[in-house]
């Protein structure tokens, strides 16, 4: 594996648990990337645990959301990790800021294969969360991995689904898609002339008064002290322009009918994103929730009253609900 520079300091955006040991950790994926995490136990446990690993926001760093969520669940009894993606943070992979449907799936069951060799975890109860962009992911990673015995993916984004349509359907044509491919081909002999990666550039700021609604969202957390990190994309310089291209073409969630053990989605009944999330459960169901709280089978959507989509990013709502996830996770990974 690749060595790794990882600091040292508490440097995340929510406080230390007393509850639970932190350590840093580093595995690989079958790409030979080496990826950073930080792996939460609780305090005084006995025992083989269950496992869930992290990751996402789409452009954020194990530092932001998913540390905090890791934690939470580790103060309930799992050992968890957050991870930072390939190319992001401190984890490997160059050029910096390149995302890929494949390669982030594969993150993610990298993640399973460094829990299912670690000697304090039972390799038969291990879970993952998949927040923001990184909900559509882990979709995708259950759908391939069977040892993911439970999935949860929280405010999600089908980042394939938006790069194809736009936000809302609204560059759902060919011509539109052309014109984007255009661009991107263009940006990319430029980047090799240069012989650098222009970056497009973080949540914007500041912010113009004709911002959508929830780019203000995302303005609130990525830009100010309670999320802001200097390592996350979001919060600085962003993608590579060319960052995400090959998931214009890259449909993630076309087998998630076919995955066998419990998924549960969690959306905030105001997030923006909650059609994504209404979009992967019709997938995996056939059932269309129309924004309600629905089960179908061993597969629920569940949502949140009067929540937006950036209220599950930390705990400043206070309506992750964890006591769910708690349960969720406790039922299926047994």
């Amino acid at each position: 594996m690749q060595t790794l520079k990882l600091t040292e300091d508490w440097d995340k955006t929510f406080p230390k648990s007393d509850l639970v040991d932190h350590c840093k950790v580093t595995f690989h994926n079958r790409y030979g990337i080496t990826l950073a995490a930080d792996m939460y136990v609780p305090k005084n446990a006995e025992g083989k645990l269950s496992a869930i690993a992290v990751s996402g926001p789409f452009g954020a760093v194990k530092e932001q959301s998913s540390g905090l969520y890791a934690q939470h669940m580790a103060e309930r009894g799992f050992l968890t990790i957050a991870f930072d993606p390939s190319y992001t943070g401190e984890s490997g992979g160059e050029p910096r800021r390149v995302a890929s449907g494949d390669i982030n799936t594969e993150d993610f069951c990298a993640a399973v294969d460094f829990l299912s060799t670690n000697e304090k975890v039972d390799p038969e109860r291990i879970g993952i969360i998949g927040i923001c962009g990184f909900g559509g992911m882990a979709i995708n990673a259950a759908a391939l991995d069977t040892r993911i015995k439970a999935t949860v993916a929280s405010t999600m984004y089908d980042m394939s689904r938006v790069a194809r349509e736009g936000y809302f359907g609204s560059q759902d044509n060919e011509e539109a898609r052309h014109s984007q491919r255009e661009a991107w081909s263009k940006q990319r002999t430029e980047d090799y002339k240069s012989g650098t990666y222009a970056r497009a550039g973080g949540v914007i700021d500041p912010l113009p008064d004709d911002a959508p609604w929830f780019v203000k969202d995302y303005h609130s957390y990525y830009k100010c002290p309670r999320g802001y990190h200097p390592r996350s994309g979001n919060s600085t310089d962003g993608w590579n322009v060319t960052g995400t291209i090959s998931l214009i073409n890259q449909p993630l969630l076309d087998m998630a009918s076919e995955i066998r053990n419990p998924v549960l989605i969690i959306h905030g009944e105001k997030a923006h994103s909650r059609y994504f999330g209404e979009g992967a459960f019709e997938k995996m169901t056939g059932v269309n929730p129309e924004g309600k709280s629905t089960v179908a089978g061993n597969k629920e959507f569940y949502v949140i009253p009067g929540a937006t989509h950036v209220d599950l990013y930390d705990d400043v709502a206070g309506v992750i609900p964890y006591d769910k996830m708690e349960e969720f996770f406790k039922t299926n990974l047994k």
